[in-house]
């Protein structure tokens, strides 16, 4: 098979990157998206393109050889509803969202992935390629494999990427074990009596009870887990019904918690509950803790992490190899396929100039493109060798 010029293919990436950045869609409704991205698989010449997994997710199917085993490639689709400060001719079309994670990135890579394997080849097996939506929702990997990804698609393991700003363009990293966080939604309720501001003796305000809650939920982490385990619990709203000459006879406490593992997480929930009825207890209000999981922790295989290391050495230079020091407090719903197979998470450089994640300047660093590609194509040779 003839090879492809990889200076032509990154300026087609380019070119769909910006295309994509400058459609983006939220959550579920990646339509144009995911229609985009069927199309470009199909003109690859894959085996099979499925679309509507999930909802809106696709996958592509590419056998080569006799070999029976399948890996999985996985990207996300979908945007943040964040307005783009951005003068890019590509900036978003659409207001109110934009690509602000890299997503538009993520997805070209996979696709520039699909095209050199395709038209390549050298792997002995089938590769599918799974483009996600409602990642930033944690919801779209459920999604799909509630649709019967696994029995419709099976595949043996799974590997994904996400680009890091401050890392360096060229630079890849990631590590065995737990690699992002937990994320744990909470709202706690206090109810009482709401009246004037003159006569706080005569009901049951809950302001001061939902401040002193507030302090207490620090101690959880402070002093009911043990400093060996990493969390983080979070209040980041306070709402009440009051107003200037009138206590509140409600008030709601929102935030979430980040843990790495599902004891810890477990255990939070449960000091949750004893600090919120101690607290309503002493100041004579009700409390109702509402408590849900939105994502479960990432945790890499081992054997897969070499793997993922072994291939990077054919694509980055060697001292731009390095293992991740600490896992991210950040949250990715790719753990949910990792609850059905063993697979591997990495990080690759977005340029050390490169705006935060999740900023309404934050733009994905085309440099960074072939790198994507190139170590999804390696990883698949490396693991379905001929």
């Amino acid at each position: 098979m003839a090879e492809i010029d990889r200076d032509v293919l990154k300026l087609e990436m380019t070119g769909w990157r910006h295309d994509l950045h400058a459609h983006p869609e939220f959550g579920f409704e990646v339509e144009r998206t995911a229609a985009f991205v069927a199309a470009k698989l199909r003109e690859f010449g894959l085996d099979d393109v499925a679309e509507g997994v999930g909802g809106t997710g696709v996958v592509g199917t590419l056998k080569r050889g006799s070999g029976n085993r399948a890996i999985a490639l996985r990207a996300d689709m979908d945007a943040l509803r964040i307005s783009e400060q951005s003068a890019a001719p590509y900036r978003s079309g659409n207001p109110g969202i934009m690509h602000a994670c890299g997503h538009d990135g993520h997805t070209a890579m996979l696709l520039g992935a699909a095209k050199l394997l395709a038209e390549e080849g050298g792997f002995d097996g089938i590769v599918r390629f799974i483009f996600q939506p409602a990642e930033e929702w944690g919801k779209g990997a459920l999604a799909m494999l509630d649709d019967g990804l696994m029995q419709r698609f099976p595949f043996d393991e799974i590997f994904g990427l996400h680009n890091m700003p401050g890392l360096p363009i060229g630079h890849f990293e990631t590590r065995v074990g737990p690699v992002m966080s937990a994320e744990d939604i909470f709202e706690i309720v206090l109810r009482g009596l709401g009246g004037h501001a003159a006569r706080p003796h005569s009901g049951q305000e809950t302001l001061v009870a939902a401040c002193a809650l507030v302090t207490n939920l620090q101690t959880i982490v402070s002093r009911r887990l043990s400093p060996a385990d990493i969390s983080v619990v979070s209040v980041t709203e306070l709402i009440t019904d009051g107003t200037r000459n009138a206590l509140p006879g409600l008030a709601r406490i929102l935030g979430d918690a980040r843990s790495f593992r599902s004891e810890v997480s477990a255990e939070i929930e449960c000091q949750m509950r004893i600090i919120a009825e101690g607290i309503a207890t002493a100041y004579n209000v009700a409390a109702e803790v509402n408590y849900t999981r939105e994502f479960v922790p990432l945790r890499n295989d081992a054997e897969l992490v070499d793997a993922a290391f072994a291939a990077a050495g054919t694509v980055f230079e060697p001292g731009n190899i390095a293992v991740a020091r600490e896992p991210k407090p950040a949250s990715e719903d790719f753990a949910r396929f990792l609850d059905h197979v063993p697979g591997c998470f990495v990080f690759l450089g977005n340029g050390e100039a490169s705006a935060p994640l999740h900023n309404s300047s934050y733009d994905f660093n085309d440099d960074g493109l072939l790198f994507g590609a190139n170590f999804h194509v390696a990883i698949a040779r490396q693991r379905l060798a001929t």
